[in-house]
């Protein structure tokens, strides 16, 4: 990872708060507000019916209202980041911030409330009153001690959670960092010796989560500015300090520092020298987590140890200690079993979980945010990443859990992995359309070849779809290239693997003679077949799908996708009767839509309009989609009646002669399509909903279509899908990530006989 500090200008910071829309954060209706109807239910007279319905039973408002999901990030400002005690309004952009922060990586609906006092009394009884609103209260950048009794009572007063995240959400980070450096060190919680400098509200939460794992309380020496709080010190000590305080002739952090195993710095830049760290024990770990600057850099510490696991609170540096890990975790968890309170065995559940993860392989989205370096397990990566995408599937569960072991949760979750499969679909919309075909896919698995074997990305998905329990992915390569690719990543789970070529197969001559006989009246020789099986991995791959051998394939990520197609179609013919096409899967505003076709005939006359609706009408109803096929163009029924238009008008033709079993209609634009409002203008259209799936005039137009939905849309594009080969064959588009080749290959598999 590069060492290189992103810098961020004055002026670039002010233009990004300011431009458009100032601030960060909108409200956005989640129910229609189109019609007068829609208004009636939403306000007078229909919210009276809610609103009785609550009355009479409080928990329903949990049922009816944004309670259950909306989380209050709450401050006076007396501590803004590093900044120290600029006031409440000051405090605003980062309380936005930090409600951003929540919706985009849990989900949970936020708002930001700035509270114009530095009386704890004051500051205690305008959240209180707060409860019937929210689902629970997040305070920050709030300074201590003050912030120790603000939480404090505010737990014991209201019915929700609150949670002070300078404080906790620190301490569950470092705590899964220190869970990780214990485990690569090979020492032991309990043997450690820690030394904590700060003693505020993120030291104190560190030092006594730390010690809840299982430290024992004379193995932790803190200190401040002043030195080690030891018992009988009676200089700049309060109650929460002293309730640390240890029998010790240290006087110093100097002193404190000799022979210790683990330093948690939360304090001032340079606080600690190469001295100090060159006196610690052997693999000490050092996190320094002071910000803007830590209170010593890695490349200090590289110069005098060369066996010291490093943490810091900088994305720049490796194994960044990031809050945005805990807190919307937390919360999510915490909320969705409505949990009175947030407690300590919440707090080691979410760190536990971190830990697990950041030992596991990465996923592309890991690998992007290391800017194309994939990091591995070891002392340059013990926490995993913000925008690791399985955080949500994996701390929310193991909060929840503890919530409901611990007797705080007042909606106990009955089927957990069902729970796992709805928060993954909060931030990826692809899962609600593949946990069916998942779920299915386990209890008849496949033999799936993988064409591209070779590739680190392709080993990575045949991984993952093993492990998913989709079924057997066979890698198509060289098993010296591949073992050694495993290797180099630090992979596990090798074993098991199949891996074939042309060299160590026993089908290579049936795969010639099988390809001989397809293409001896096609300019082929037999030496041409033999080379083609043995040097094309696509050749092989289909003739091993051709021959019963493999299920399906996968392949595309390295090659053209015309090439790749034209490479497959040597070996696999189209289903009798059918014709190949793309059929693209776009997911957006809650809804899904196929595009056809987005890959192949690129000027489809009208025969091959209506065979692609018929085809992409079967397909959509063996995804769980009852079709409704659209038509498009650029007029509506005639309208517009010009001849570019006439092979959309003969394409209908064509149905209309066919028996068909599902919706179809056209010619129409898009907008019409999509929006029951506009197509009501047309009472006569066969559509009885809006349609799911458009039939494009050209491939052009598909194309483009899709791809804008993608990059301004912001819809999320699955496929092209290959329809119509009489064996089930995917082309993945070049550079598709391996979460996305994992989805087609089950996808591939599951529409396989």
């Amino acid at each position: 990872m590069s060492t290189k500090r992103t810098a961020v200008s004055e002026q670039e910071a002010l233009l990004f708060h300011a431009q458009g829309r100032p601030g960060k954060l909108e409200i956005v209706a989640t129910k229609p507000m189109a019609t007068q109807r829609d208004l009636s239910l939403a306000y007078s007279p229909g919210v009276a019916i809610p609103v009785k319905a609550i009355a009479e039973d409080p928990t329903t408002a949990y049922d009816y209202t944004t309670k259950g999901n909306l989380v209050a990030v709450i401050t006076n400002g007396t501590a803004i980041l590093g900044l120290g005690n600029l006031g409440a309004l000051a405090s605003k952009p980062v309380m936005e911030g930090k409600s951003v922060l929540f919706k985009r990586f849990a989900d949970v609906d936020s708002i930001d409330l700035e509270v114009g006092t530095e009386d704890v009394d004051e500051f205690i009884n305008a959240v209180r009153f707060l409860g019937p609103s929210f689902g629970g209260i997040n305070l920050e950048d709030i300074k201590a001690p003050e912030c120790f009794v603000i939480e404090s009572r505010l737990r014991e007063i209201m019915d929700i959670p609150v949670f002070h995240d300078d404080q906790h959400g620190t301490a569950i980070i470092a705590a899964a960092g220190l869970i990780n450096a214990l485990h690569l060190t090979g020492k032991s919680i309990k043997d450690i010796r820690v030394v904590v400098n700060g003693a505020g509200a993120a030291s104190i939460a560190c030092i006594e989560l730390i010690k809840s794992l299982g430290l024992p309380n004379e193995n932790a020496v803190l200190c401040d500015s002043k030195g080690v709080i030891y018992k009988g010190r009676t200089e700049g000590m309060n109650q929460w300090k002293s309730a640390h305080a240890v029998e010790t002739d240290m006087r110093s952090l100097d002193d404190a520092m000799k022979g210790a195993d683990v330093f948690l710095g939360l304090s001032v830049k340079g606080a600690v020298t190469r001295e100090m760290v060159a006196t610690m024990a052997d693999q000490p770990v050092i996190f320094a987590m002071a910000n803007p600057d830590p209170e010593i850099t890695p490349e200090e510490v590289a110069a005098v140890r060369d066996d010291a696991i490093m943490a810091t609170g900088r994305s720049d540096y490796p194994n960044q200690v990031n809050n945005v890990l805990g807190f919307p975790y937390i919360f999510r968890g915490a909320l969705d079993v409505r949990a009175r309170t947030i407690n300590e065995e919440m707090k080691l559940a979410a760190a536990r979980a971190l830990a697990e993860l950041a030992r596991e392989d990465v996923p592309d989205e890991v690998a992007a945010a290391y800017a194309g370096a994939r990091p591995q397990y070891g002392p340059k990566y013990i926490i995993p990443v913000p925008f690791d995408p399985r955080l949500i599937s994996r701390v929310p569960p193991a909060v929840a859990k503890a919530a409901m072991d611990t007797g705080v949760a007042r909606r106990p979750i009955i089927d957990m992995k069902a729970y796992r499969d709805e928060l993954q679909g909060r931030l990826d919309p692809s899962v609600a359309l593949f946990q069916r075909i998942f779920d299915e896919l386990r209890q008849t698995p496949k033999r799936v070849v993988f064409a591209e074997g070779e590739e680190e990305k392709t080993i990575r998905a045949a991984l993952a779809f093993r492990q998913s329990g989709y079924g057997t992915p066979v890698l198509v390569g060289r098993e010296e290239r591949i073992r050694q690719t495993i290797e180099d990543m630090g992979l596990d789970g090798e074993s098991g693997l199949e891996i074939h070529n042309a060299r160590n197969s026993t089908h290579t001559t049936l795969y010639t003679d099988f390809l001989y006989a397809r293409q001896q009246r096609r300019g082929l020789l037999y030496r041409d077949c033999q080379r083609l099986v043995n040097n094309d991995r696509n050749v092989f791959a289909s003739c091993m799908v051709a021959n019963g051998h493999a299920d399906a394939m996968v392949t595309g990520i390295t090659r053209a996708y015309a090439q790749s197609l034209q490479e497959v179609l040597r070996v696999v013919d189209p289903n009798p009767g059918s014709r190949i096409f793309g059929l693209s899967v776009v997911l957006a505003k809650g809804r899904t839509i196929y595009f056809a076709d987005t890959a192949v005939d690129e000027q489809p006359s009208p025969e091959a309009l209506a065979d692609i609706a018929r085809q992409a009408a079967q397909v959509v109803r063996r995804l769980g989609h009852e079709p409704r096929v659209a038509f498009l163009s650029y007029s509506n029924f005639g309208n517009r009646p010009r001849t570019s238009a006439n092979g959309v008008r003969e394409a209908i033709a064509i149905l209309d002669e066919q028996e068909t079993d599902f919706e179809y209609d056209g010619e129409m634009m898009a907008d019409v399509a999509l929006n029951r409002q506009l197509m009501s203008l047309y009472p006569f259209s066969r559509l009885t909903e809006t349609a799911n799936v458009l039939v494009m005039p050209s491939l052009s137009t598909a194309l483009t279509a899709a791809k804008l939905m993608h990059e301004l849309g912001g819809a999320t594009v699955i496929g092209p899908l290959l329809v119509g080969m009489s064996k089930p064959v995917q082309i993945v588009p070049l550079g598709t990530a391996v979460s996305d080749l994992v989805n087609l290959s089950a996808l591939t598999a599951f529409m396989a006989p």
